[in-house]
């Protein structure tokens, strides 16, 4: 049976340096990201130190943003 990661356990933090590595190899700043997608930087900050989560449609519209697959952002854990 699974089970629910906290909201600053370890997945997040993960996921949160995925989209930060991402976003780098996009070239783009937070500023920047955030401009193409019409939200405050605070919004691409949160999301990557885990303090706001993502629902599914916009971990797709950031992978697009990254050009990167969804699949570069699951994260397994043990």
């Amino acid at each position: 049976m699974h089970t629910f990661a906290p909201k600053h356990g370890p997945a997040y933090k993960l996921l949160g340096q995925r989209l930060r590595t991402a976003r780098e190899a996009a070239g783009l700043s937070q500023v920047e990201a955030a401009a193409r997608l019409s939200k405050p930087q605070s919004f691409i900050s949160k999301c990557e130190s885990g303090e706001r989560r993502l629902d599914i449609i916009e971990l797709q519209v950031l992978a697009d943003l990254y050009g990167q697959d969804l699949n570069f952002f699951a994260v397994r854990l043990p």
